[in-house]
């Protein structure tokens, strides 16, 4: 295969402002928070980071097409300004399957991710009198920034076979093979509106009964995206797999760092440097969605030892301050030449 590179090597976070507890609350014109992503955007910029991974939602295009498109406009306008670039993500398989628009919930105490939620969720993907309402919402929104070159990449869909718990621990609820025909439908929505930027699905898990939903990812990303939340040796032997079935193409981990499973970015962000790959940690500043808190977190362990995903304090103070010298450090040097690509 022919190796394109549709951007130089970068690293970032998957964002969410810190005020918000999940995609609608984002992004909502009543709780959509400009004030606090120009900010929280800044910190970013100052540690070197050029890309966010952004998460939609169908009900947002729903609720007010027109008014979700201006803040999407708003949003790309502030990240532009902080040297930033986005990579959205259109649908999502993961954590909470009932929701609705309007007010969010409040967080639970001490549990990771409490108010996340699915992209369109289990039983509107199911639903097939639903598909021409989503398929309205992905050509609207794919038509609008067709040409915008603030957006690097479209992630057509974040973990596809995945389910209410949201997590790389408890492996029961999945979906599986349920996804992959919303799957191959996003994938031909994109490729009939001609947009002028690559599109990708993150391989996530490598059981054998993901194979039919990895085989597909894998076959039709214009750039290979995977998800690692690994210790080094572990992460470098995953990204020798997804270098080989890359087959030449450009690569990015669009989620890794989880400081309690031992993928740090000590540890991790310079593999990926070296191999060329880019690289997106969960989480930018701890707020709403509560990710310091591991996996399956309870009020009864209390405050843990290391906080698990998120870069910054609120008040932009590093929750880690020694992670300032591994930013430093990928930012001034140079890959080996190794190819993630």
């Amino acid at each position: 295969m022919t190796e394109k590179e549709y951007f130089p090597w970068c690293y970032g976070a998957n964002f969410i402002p810190s005020t918000a507890i999940n995609q609608l609350e984002m992004w909502q014109e009543e709780s959509f928070d400009p004030v606090t992503i120009d900010r929280e955007l800044s910190f970013a910029e100052k540690i070197g980071m050029t890309v966010m991974r952004v998460y939609l939602h169908d009900l947002l295009w729903l609720q007010d097409r027109d008014g979700f498109l201006k803040r999407m406009e708003q949003y790309l306008s502030i990240a532009a300004g902080h040297g930033i670039r986005t990579i959205f993500t259109i649908f999502d398989d993961c954590w909470n399957d009932r929701f609705s628009l309007g007010k969010q919930p409040d967080p639970k105490p001490f549990t990771h991710n409490s108010g996340w939620i699915q992209s369109p969720g289990a039983a509107a993907a199911d639903d097939l009198s639903q598909r021409p309402r989503l398929e309205e919402y992905v050509k609207g929104v794919l038509t609008h920034f067709a040409k915008d070159d603030r957006i690097v990449l479209w992630d057509l869909y974040n973990e596809p076979g995945n389910g209410p718990n949201g997590d790389h621990i408890t492996k029961f609820q999945l979906r599986v093979n349920a996804s992959l025909p919303l799957l191959k439908d996003v994938f031909r929505w994109a490729s009939e509106v001609k947009i002028s930027q690559p599109v990708t699905a993150a391989v996530w898990n490598r059981t054998p009964e993901f194979h039919d939903l990895n085989r597909f990812m894998f076959d039709h990303s214009e750039v290979v995206s995977f998800h690692c939340y690994m210790p080094p040796k572990e992460t470098e032997a995953c990204i020798q797999e997804v270098i080989r079935e890359a087959n030449g193409r450009q690569m990015i981990c669009s989620e890794y760092m989880a400081r309690t499973a031992g993928s740090t970015f000590e540890g991790c962000l310079p593999i990926f440097r070296k191999w060329n790959i880019s690289a997106v940690n969960w989480g930018l500043v701890s707020g709403k969605t509560q990710t310091i808190f591991p996996w399956h977190w309870t009020k009864e362990k209390g405050m843990p030892d290391k906080y698990f995903h998120d870069v910054f304090n609120p008040d932009g103070t590093l929750l880690y301050p020694e992670e300032k010298a591994v930013f430093d450090a990928v930012r001034s040097t140079d890959h080996t030449g190794k190819r993630g690509r």
